[in-house]
């Protein structure tokens, strides 16, 4: 469906309720402007468990989503919008709720040909696990902006970090480390954008790294082979597709030693500022901040018709 500046009143809903709620307000505030900038009559909604009432009360016809994290990305906003029959941009209930959870992207996308990390699943209750191979990652499947991530050298670390993810959730995603180069594949609409290298300063690119200003630098495109990079591209686009994906989503990769990329999570609404990285890989084929925000925008729409709910069509 297409919109027309002077008829709709588009929301901007950020904040919410996640860990990532700081960051979340950063891109709210950047989409928010950008739309302004380009005509569009704004209103921004700070998300919480009255969500539908500001909806109603704002006279919302489409909904921006600048949501990061749980209850936001996940799929439970973007069905309270299907009920609400409001269009809304990004992917849809089911491919946010798997895209979500590494887990279920990891079992969702075997046999595809994309190269992932070994991993193993911990619950609490579970015995300690034995037998891995060491460095491991410890990571909670919904943790987001690097939250709930720990490098374990050995089981003394792994017991710390299995205690440190048990406060995000209690299954804990074991991963194989793979040392080498990280890069990120933004897909828009389903194209594959320009890959982004990420080179932090102190090796990893945790939460001080990534959210602190010159604590990583940013290169696009990345200075690698031409034929990782294509490969990356085409497993961020396999990744997007099979996944069931909409609008603009980010894979993140380790590129190891013999020019492998593993593939290890993928985004559904990664950071939308004008200096994120998803519009950095936008603006190397020509799109402006404003110009991809606004593209987003015209993309928002519904998942699930009435009809496909037993309901009459309206």
């Amino acid at each position: 469906m297409a919109f027309e500046k002077d008829k709709v009143v588009v929301g901007v809903l950020k904040g919410g309720l996640s860990p990532e709620r700081p960051i979340s307000l950063k891109s709210g505030a950047a989409v928010a402007g950008a739309l302004r900038n380009r005509g569009w009559n704004i209103v921004e909604i700070d998300v919480g468990p009255d969500l539908p009432e500001k909806l109603r009360a704002a006279k919302v016809d489409v909904a921006w989503l600048a949501l990061h994290g749980p209850l936001g990305e996940d799929g439970c906003v973007q069905g309270l919008l299907e009920v609400m029959r409001i269009p809304y941009t990004g992917s849809g209930v089911r491919g946010s709720a798997v895209a979500m959870d590494k887990i279920a992207t990891k079992r969702m996308l075997r046999g595809s040909g994309i190269p992932m990390p070994e991993d193993r699943v911990w619950r609490k209750g579970d015995d300690f696990p034995e037998g891995l191979s060491y460095p491991v990652m410890a990571k909670t499947p919904e943790g987001g902006s690097t939250l709930g991530i720990r490098k374990c050298m050995d089981p003394g670390e792994l017991e710390a970090g299995l205690l440190y993810c048990q406060d995000f959730a209690s299954e804990v995603l074991l991963e194989q480390f793979v040392e080498g180069e990280e890069i990120t594949v933004a897909v828009l609409f389903g194209r594959a954008l320009p890959v982004v290298a990420i080179v932090p300063d102190s090796g990893f690119f945790d939460f001080e790294a990534k959210y602190t200003k010159g604590k990583t630098r940013y290169i696009v495109p990345a200075p690698i082979d031409p034929k990782v990079a294509a490969a990356a591209q085409s497993y961020a686009a396999t990744a997007y597709r099979m996944l069931d994906l909409d609008g603009v989503a980010r894979a993140d990769f380790i590129v190891d030693a013999h020019g492998t990329p593993w593939f290890l999570e993928i985004n559904t609404l990664p950071g939308m500022t004008a200096t994120s990285l998803s519009p950095m890989a936008a603006g190397q084929v020509g799109m402006s901040f404003e110009d991809l925000v606004e593209a987003l925008l015209q993309g928002a729409r519904f998942r699930v018709l009435p009809g496909e709910l037993g309901a009459p069509a309206t």
